[in-house]
């Protein structure tokens, strides 16, 4: 007796979901998300130029924004292009900032003549200013004009 009963409402459970995924695929005003048919091609935004010269900071330990484009720059765990320039050793020759001397500290707070493992991804803090407008409105000020 239980099983045919089972059955019966497997069965029902199972027409009602296809129906259900039928009805929502054959719903009008689905739109897709790029706003425009598959076969239509989509113009891409303009190429970011970099912008010259160094930007202030905003804010109290804000990571120096990079005056220059890193495109081309390989950064991965054997390589890192950003300390041909800003390593310690060859900042001055190069002409390049040196990087700060919280980049040679290890987890323990003890100071080494490498970049830690912890600060090897310049991108993860310092990104390049380029001219894109900005992707969401905000009031932000910088913390000197409070005064």
């Amino acid at each position: 007796m239980k099983l045919p009963v089972i059955a019966g409402l497997s069965a029902l459970a199972t027409t009602l979901f296809i129906g259900g995924f039928v009805i929502a695929q054959n719903a009008a005003g689905v739109q897709s998300l790029r706003g425009a048919d598959i076969d239509v091609t989509l113009p891409t935004d303009d190429i970011h130029r970099p912008m010259e010269g160094r930007k202030l900071r905003n804010y109290r330990q804000q990571p120096p924004i990079i005056p220059h484009s890193t495109d081309q720059y390989q950064i991965d765990l054997r390589t890192n292009q950003c300390l041909a320039c800003h390593d310690w050793t060859k900042a001055g020759e190069r002409g390049a900032p040196t990087l700060s001397m919280t980049h040679y500290l290890d987890r323990d707070g003890t100071q080494m003549d490498t970049v830690a493992g912890t600060r090897w991804f310049c991108n993860q803090c310092h990104v390049p200013q380029v001219n894109a407008p900005e992707l969401v409105g905000n009031t932000f000020a910088p913390s000197n004009s409070l005064k």
